[in-house]
């Protein structure tokens, strides 16, 4: 059963301009569909990402998983990890399952299901394709500002104004 809606549009256009940079993943293709590790029901494990050509004056990154086709008007937030050092230029898989597993001082804020980590692909049963926007923003201030209690919304805010970069890959699931 399709809940029968439009597709919503690419969010990231809608965002003030920011330069494009490279990112890669040995577990995404662009486009296509995710892996069962990268499922709800499957694995929960994070992606391996990584990423070049990062502005000049990157001080820090912020990655993010993002599902703009939920049916809920905010959409919802799978993964953000906030104050990556901007030495780093990769995450290994399963690094979304803990502070623990990020580098330096970087933290995960509570994602749209409750936990500050990585959550897999979860769209409801018999859904239309949903798509999985995973960025790696570079954000030109050492920290982003924020703690781990805060919203999802409120690092996306902080970025609109402190992201000198963005860098996208995206999966798709369906049930």
């Amino acid at each position: 059963m399709s809940l029968d809606r439009p597709i919503t549009p690419d969010p990231y256009p809608l965002l003030p301009a920011a330069a494009a940079f490279s990112v890669s993943s040995s577990d995404i293709t662009d486009g296509q569909p995710l892996k069962d590790d990268q499922v709800n029901k499957f694995g929960d494990t994070s992606p391996q990402l990584s990423w070049s050509g990062a502005p000049e004056g990157t001080k820090s990154y912020v990655v993010t998983c993002f599902d703009p086709d939920a049916p809920i008007v905010s959409g919802f937030w799978h993964w953000v990890a906030v104050d990556i050092p901007a030495d780093v230029t990769e995450l290994a898989a399963g690094a979304g399952a803990s502070d623990d597993s990020l580098p330096g001082a970087a933290f995960h804020v509570r994602n749209d299901g409750g936990g500050k980590n990585f959550m897999g692909a979860a769209p409801p049963e018999g859904d239309q394709v949903h798509r999985y926007y995973f960025v790696v923003h570079a954000v030109g201030e050492e920290t982003l500002g924020v703690n781990g209690n805060v919203s999802p919304a409120v690092v996306g805010f902080n970025l609109a104004f402190k992201t000198l970069g963005r860098a996208i890959i995206h999966g798709t699931f369906q049930h």
